[in-house]
């Protein structure tokens, strides 16, 4: 499940619709839409999203958590190194070879980090 996806399942619990009610309201089959929750299609279209915000009624920070979050959600990352120094290669290398290997706190500690390095403007 990708981020995004959690997401979309929690505002559809809150709003008590199934995912078949949600397809229809904005347009998408509702294979589509479980595909999407399971990481098992790609981030949706700007348009798409619009329709997702409007069906939810959600504005502003939410709106903009939704875009976020759609933004980290494709589930299949391709990590384009060149140029970069050969410890970034390596650092991309052994996160994809280990990714499925890591415990859900060693990925928030991870990300926490970046999160961290990258707050800091490096």
């Amino acid at each position: 499940m990708t981020p995004l996806g959690m997401k979309l399942r929690e505002l559809r619990g809150k709003k008590g619709v199934t995912q078949k009610e949600m397809a229809e309201a904005i347009g998408v089959s509702a294979a589509y839409l479980s595909a999407l929750e399971n990481g098992r299609r790609g981030i949706p279209t700007w348009a798409l999203l619009q329709k997702m915000m409007g069906y939810f009624n959600i504005i502003w920070d939410e709106a903009e958590e939704l875009e976020q979050l759609a933004g980290a959600s494709h589930p299949r990352v391709v990590v384009d190194t060149s140029g970069l120094s050969p410890r970034a290669t390596e650092l991309a290398n052994v996160l994809a070879q280990t990714i499925s290997q890591l415990d859900p706190h060693e990925i928030e500690t991870l990300l926490t980090q970046l999160h961290a390095c990258l707050s800091r403007g490096r």
